[in-house]
């Protein structure tokens, strides 16, 4: 895709006015050099483009939020200008979802979507969802809220690209390859827009001779999509306390792969959903399988962060779960073309925070409306933006900023009044009814009764807790031992990483912050038996012989593997690893997923 702005965002660098540069604190404190070295290109001013909005994410919700503002302006015929910043190198890049989508927002949005050639083309047909044991499949009642009638398998990389040509159309201002790195705030503590990152620094931190200062957007309303687990919505629920009142979210890591099966084994429509093997009763998991066009299918596994043993990796879980005679079949003779992971909120109703604050907004993932049971996010994230695009129009248009920074609390209560809220209130029990003492088996009968005969009119509300507080220490566990990889059905990890497209720049900063370098060791690998080394999909995090400490170990950082999953920054049982945003167009480079 090309985007007609960018030469326009590029050449008013050279022609707008400087704005005081931002604080360079962080830089200097990960590079430990004093003020007499500081060079003076890192405390140049940086150049300042003004807006009405800037959204932050070019995925589903960001993209829903851009075209709806555009829609609201020309029915009424005025001007808005309206920007995206996007940290991958291209749109729909750093997207992964399962996807089965639900068009009602899309309906809402883009009622002629077929006619724009949108690539919704499977219907899905049938529906399964089983019982895996071992060497066993048993069906399982497939609900009315879990139905797939009326949607539509896709590869929401795709569907993003095209949700993206849609809004260039309506002459949103996309810039990809722009990691949006600090938020702007005013004196009086509102939002008034974010900063892009420097290009261009050393891994310590120095400028080398491709520098480039970053640049600060300046708008009246802002609004975050930045996905799950967002690294600046992380700094705005700390700042303005917006988990006041609200549970803990939850999360899982989704790892997937995109595979070609051979055309006898293809079930064009065909949605595969499973529970059991090869979680045991007492972690939250559960497997997909999605027949796509041309041969196309769609499979992954998600696992609930809140798992106990240390032990466990997700990944090998993963590939273990592909053995599995039901799923095995259908791969034998096909071949897998791409790989990903990325952590997805599954807190729901409870978990969903503040969503509004003096100068912006939180919409879609990075808020956290997926509907586990359906397991689906996408509608209610798209639903979400155009909601805020909304409430963030009446705003501006009524010069509500000339009176101060603008709040849409408007926002907030459509959200509460919309089918959104309604949808994911009712089922909002269902994930949280897995934290019992029976584990599955329990969640089983609790959602069997919800979902056929309660829907949710229950006058309680079950409680989450801190995902990376439910790990054990490694004692209290047993190791478990997984099968090697056979190149066919089963990967080594490295080699699955290479499917992602996944590339940063060596010599830069390393975008995975850890705050005390002795934790990793002294606590995370001898109590708890180095969890990081697992958990993480992509090998970034292992622990190697310390050269300078014979006999000690030591945490090695391989950030370039990184696909930008967030589940560090989740799972850490330490709460010493901080996920920031590397140099704009660094990362993965999805297809398919």
């Amino acid at each position: 895709m090309i985007y007609r702005h960018l030469s326009r965002f590029i050449t008013s660098i050279s022609s707008h006015a400087p704005l005081r540069g931002l604080s360079t604190t962080s830089f200097l404190r990960h590079a430990s050099v004093t003020d007499q070295e500081v060079d003076p290109r890192l405390v140049a001013d940086r150049f300042e483009e003004e807006t009405d909005i800037v959204i932050v994410g070019a995925g589903p919700a960001g993209l829903s939020a851009a075209i709806r503002l555009k829609q609201l302006a020309s029915h009424e015929g005025k001007e808005i200008r309206v920007v995206v910043i996007e940290k991958a190198g291209e749109i729909g890049a750093h997207t992964l979802s399962g996807a089965v989508l639900e068009p009602r927002a899309l309906n809402e949005l883009i009622p002629d979507w077929k006619d724009r050639s949108a690539p919704l083309n499977q219907p899905a047909l049938k529906d399964s969802l089983r019982l895996l044991t071992e060497k066993g499949s048993y069906p399982l009642p497939h609900l009315s809220q879990m139905s797939n009638k009326g949607n539509y398998i896709v590869s929401l990389n795709n569907f993003v690209k095209w949700l993206g040509k849609q809004a260039e159309d309506a002459e949103v201002e996309i810039y990809p390859g722009f990691a949006a790195s600090e938020v702007l705030y005013n004196d009086d503590g509102s939002v008034c827009g974010i900063a892009t990152n420097d290009m261009g620094l050393d891994k310590n931190f120095k400028p080398k001779d491709t520098f480039e200062r970053g640049m600060n957007f300046k708008a009246k309303v802002t609004l975050f999509a930045e996905g799950c687990h967002g690294s600046l919505t992380k700094t705005l629920i700390k700042k303005f306390n917006l988990r006041e009142g609200r549970q803990p979210q939850t999360y899982g890591i989704g790892i997937k792969e995109v595979w070609e099966i051979v055309p006898e084994k293809h079930l064009p429509g065909f949605v595969f959903h499973s529970l059991g093997y090869p979680m045991d009763s007492k972690t939250y998991g559960g497997g997909f399988m999605y027949h796509m066009e041309n041969n196309i299918v769609q499979l992954g596994f998600v696992i609930a962060l809140d798992y106990q043993n240390p032990y466990l990796n997700p990944y090998k879980e993963f590939q273990k779960y592909k053995l599995h005679p039901y799923i095995k079949k259908f791969l034998e003779g096909g071949k897998c073309i791409s790989y990903g992971a990325r952590a997805l909120n599954e807190g729901g109703y409870q978990s969903i925070p503040k969503l509004v604050f003096p100068g912006g907004a939180l919409i879609g993932c990075t808020a956290g409306f997926i509907n586990v049971p359906k397991i689906k996010g996408t509608h209610t994230a798209m639903k979400s933006g155009m909601l805020a695009a909304e409430a963030a129009y009446d705003a501006i248009t009524s010069n509500k900023s000339a009176s101060g920074p603008i709040n849409l609390t408007t926002y907030e209560k459509s959200i509460e009044d919309s089918w959104v809220y309604k949808e994911l209130y009712q089922v909002r029990n269902i994930r949280p009814s897995f934290n019992n003492p029976l584990g599955l088996w329990g969640c089983l009968l609790y959602s069997g009764l919800d979902m056929m005969f309660l829907k949710g009119r229950v006058p309680w509300t079950f409680k989450h807790h801190l995902d990376y507080a439910s790990l054990k220490p490694a004692k209290e566990c047993k190791p478990i031992e997984y099968p090697k990889p056979d190149g066919v059905i089963t990967f080594d990890l490295l080699e699955s990483v290479s499917r992602s497209g996944t590339n940063h720049a060596e010599n830069q900063p390393v975008h995975l912050r850890v705050r005390d370098k002795t934790i990793p060791v002294e606590r995370n690998l001898k109590i708890f038996g180095g969890p990081e080394s697992r958990f993480c999909p992509a090998g970034v995090y292992e622990f190697v012989d310390d050269e300078t400490n014979p006999g000690e170990k030591r945490l090695q950082i391989n950030s370039q593997n990184c696909v930008h999953c967030k589940t560090c920054d989740i799972k850490d049982v330490s709460q010493n690893i901080d996920w920031v945003t590397p140099e704009g167009g660094n990362g993965p480079k999805y297809v398919l997923t």
